[in-house]
């Protein structure tokens, strides 16, 4: 049996004299645990730690200057992902992407700081084709009329923070608009769905996916929505959220091929 590759190398007898290569800043033990984590996890997304290599404790605790009971917390967090998995006299085995869980926030977030994040962000967008117009048909049936005059209120600030220049506060009000139309929609799973929408906008927004002044046409499909769930119209809500994620995705591919003309689809 072929023995799977070790991950990246890791210098031997490192300089005592400077902080170890890769150490995380001092800090608190959660707080090393969460750097490291991130760390771990957007190396095996993005591939420096290639499908089916080894991981070793003790490399780990060298590079990262951590004790090894941070690794093993860290370990099997990643192993509750799906990115790693312990093999019977192997050690840590880095898992191919087919074994991710696709769904957990933090492994969408690192796919989408990877070189395949329009891709990434491509899968998603159809999911949410999938989901949030018939959420939004659901929402014009069954939302109390409270949760209506947020979505009206909360389209109209949209609006408003876009038209000033407030980025930050136009990402929070995107986000709450989404994540109630998901939960109007009456359907419990789909409100749990919320964190995953909430990483795509973050998401392209940290990484340059979003236009530096939100569409107007976008925020009036925002609007089109709320006030279409205000008045019980089903179709209405389903057709204008349907807009709304099919031009997420125009705009960005857009944006993406203007700064990457030679990525063929990256």
């Amino acid at each position: 049996m072929t023995n799977p590759p070790v991950g990246p190398a890791i210098p031997a007898n490192p300089p005592t004299s400077r902080r170890r290569s890769g150490a995380l800043p001092s800090s608190s033990g959660e707080d090393l645990h969460s750097a490291l984590v991130e760390k771990l996890g957007l190396a095996v997304v993005t591939k420096e730690f290639p499908p089916h290599s080894l991981i070793h404790m003790a490399d780990l605790e060298e590079r990262y200057g951590v004790s090894r009971s941070v690794v093993r917390e860290v370990i099997r967090v990643l192993s509750s992902m799906g990115l790693v998995a312990s093999k019977r006299r192997l050690g840590t085995v880095v898992q191919p992407e087919s074994e991710w869980d696709l769904f957990d926030r933090c492994v969408i977030r690192w796919r989408l700081a990877s070189d395949q994040r329009l891709e990434q962000l491509k899968s998603l967008s159809e999911l949410r084709v999938a989901i949030e117009p018939h959420a939004a048909r659901l929402a014009a049936q069954q939302a109390t009329l409270g949760m209506a005059s947020d979505l009206v209120s909360l389209s109209a600030q949209m609006w408003a923070a876009a038209q000033s220049g407030r980025v930050d506060d136009f990402l929070e009000m995107d986000i709450k608009f989404h994540s109630l139309i998901l939960k109007a929609s009456g359907n419990a799973m789909f409100a749990q769905l919320n964190s995953l929408v909430t990483e795509i906008l973050v998401g392209r927004t940290e990484h340059g996916l979003m236009p530096h002044t939100p569409n107007l046409e976008a925020l009036q499909f925002h609007v089109d929505v709320a006030t279409a769930i205000q008045h019980g119209d089903s179709d209405g809500a389903h057709g204008a959220m349907a807009r709304i994620v099919e031009q997420s995705v125009e705009e960005s591919s857009a944006i993406w091929g203007r700064a990457h003309p030679d990525a063929s689809g990256k």
